[in-house]
């Protein structure tokens, strides 16, 4: 996430008075719970999966939290606009707390798995409700710090949330970080009910149809790609992928039919079209994160004898790399912004060659190098990419084309936890695997995302392509 341009014009000690900063306090709170937890998450699975077990259902710990938020990033738009602010922020910040509860007294994976399915949408609310709260809240002049102050967070959430996850683990029990995360989402949940009694439901009711039948088809097709990789066949797996697939080409088909209620814009799949790349783009380098955030820290934990401290900071190496080159790169000027859309996504792509070597090789400073180049191509790229994507598009798609980008995101993430399940447990990885397991599934996984990369690169071409010479 990239933080923006500060207004000089506007001194921080103007948000942080008695009037906005409880406001800037609320929204960052949300912030948090959501970009900590899956840093926190991924630095426990080690000690999850050694307590309940569930090693061959890893990957679904982070592909139902995509879900969950992807279906209440959308979900949040609609629901704030009929009901204003309250309520559903009220909701989303109860949901993650049940979530949390959930997961803390699973006796099993797939009790886990639910209660991380209610995070996700919990969490997923709370991330798209704290934007709709910062230009609510907030006097348009202080939007810009407001949003400074978000971005600062996030890249603080990837340092603070694997401390957390790994202090719990080496000193109290991984369920401890859970209730942790419980007693804050229910601090929030009363803060948002009692502070938000002036922002309830708007005077004038907008009533949309909520897209149920599209998000159904959406989640649906994660969920087959994602459990054809619990017990691999040829023939099983080969299904549940192919109807995965149509499922999700089905969202497409019903989403390009909608006017007012379209979640994507128009041929957003296509490389003749400029913001169709853009969408591959987003769409294939997502998946390319799965290569150190889904098995990284179990690889570095029990293949190369670290704590989980150690495997968690590593994977928030790509988040603090993400925070900090896009801080650096925040002022370059819009005619930069195809050449930092290639070079951030080249950078991706040689990051993906340098874990296949170092997650099963190491040494642990040389993962946490790819993964700060490949966290240094995000930043580079991603602000440029929506400030490109916002000129191109038309002006009655910018909204549609601005929650695209973080909703294709999240479904990259998520399907790409799903196919590096298939490939994990298809190299045997569950209760019984032995180090020649884990040392084919800490190459094989970001090797097999070198396909998605190069999709990504085409896409990429069809985005920056000079469309006066096209």
């Amino acid at each position: 996430m990239a933080p923006l341009q500060e207004d000089t014009a506007v001194r921080w000690r103007e948000i942080l008075n008695r009037e906005h900063g409880l406001s800037l306090a609320l929204v960052c709170l949300g912030i948090w719970l959501h970009a900590a937890d899956s840093l926190l998450v991924a630095t426990m699975v080690p000690a999850i999966v050694a307590d309940i077990g569930g090693e061959e259902l890893i990957s679904w710990t982070v592909a139902l939290y995509g879900i969950g938020s992807i279906v209440a990033g959308a979900a949040s738009g609609l629901l704030a606009l009929q009901y204003g602010l309250r309520l559903p922020m009220t909701l989303a910040s109860f949901l993650f707390m049940l979530g949390c509860m959930v997961s803390a007294l699973a006796p099993d994976m797939w009790v886990m798995l639910a209660g991380r399915l209610l995070q996700g949408i919990g969490g997923g609310g709370l991330m798209a409700l704290s934007f709709v709260a910062v230009s609510s809240l907030f006097p348009r002049r202080l939007i810009a710090r407001a949003m400074g102050a978000i971005s600062t967070l996030w890249g603080v959430s990837a340092f603070i949330g694997p401390l957390v996850g790994g202090l719990f683990v080496e000193y109290g029990s991984w369920q401890g970080g859970f209730w942790f995360f419980t007693l804050q989402a229910l601090f929030l949940t009363l803060w948002v009910w009692f502070a938000l009694r002036r922002h309830g439901a708007p005077v004038e009711k907008i009533r949309l149809r909520f897209p149920f039948w599209r998000l159904l088809w959406l989640s649906l097709g994660v969920l087959l790609i994602a459990y054809a990789g619990i017990e691999v066949a040829a023939l099983e797996t080969s299904l549940l992928v192919s109807l995965g697939i149509l499922a999700l080409m089905a969202f497409l088909y019903f989403d390009g039919r909608e006017d007012e209620t379209r979640l994507l814009p128009r041929r957003p799949l296509s490389l003749k079209n400029p913001i169709g790349g853009a969408m591959i783009l987003v769409l294939g380098f997502s998946i390319t994160t799965v290569a150190i955030s889904v098995y990284g820290p179990y690889v570095i934990t029990v293949l190369h004898g670290e704590p989980a401290i150690v495997g968690g900071y590593v994977m928030a190496c790509m988040s603090i790399g993400w925070s900090v080159t896009s801080f650096l790169l925040s002022g370059v000027p819009e005619k930069r912004d195809r050449a930092m859309i290639l070079v951030g996504m080249l950078l991706i792509t040689l990051s993906l060659p340098g874990y296949a070597y170092s997650l099963p090789f190491g040494p642990v400073w040389l993962i946490a190098l790819f993964a700060a180049l490949q966290g240094a191509g995000f930043g580079a790229a991603w602000t440029f990419i929506l400030r490109r994507a916002m000129h191109l598009a038309p002006e009655a798609d910018h909204e549609r084309v601005s929650s695209a980008i973080p909703t294709l995101q999240r479904l990259g993430i998520s399907i790409g936890a799903a196919y590096a399940g298939i490939l994990a447990n298809a190299a045997g990885m569950d209760g019984e695997a032995d180090g020649s397991v884990i040392f084919t599934v800490a190459w094989l996984i970001p090797a097999a995302c070198l396909p998605a990369a190069a999709i990504g690169l085409l896409g990429t071409f069809a985005f920056i392509r000079d469309r006066k010479k096209a």
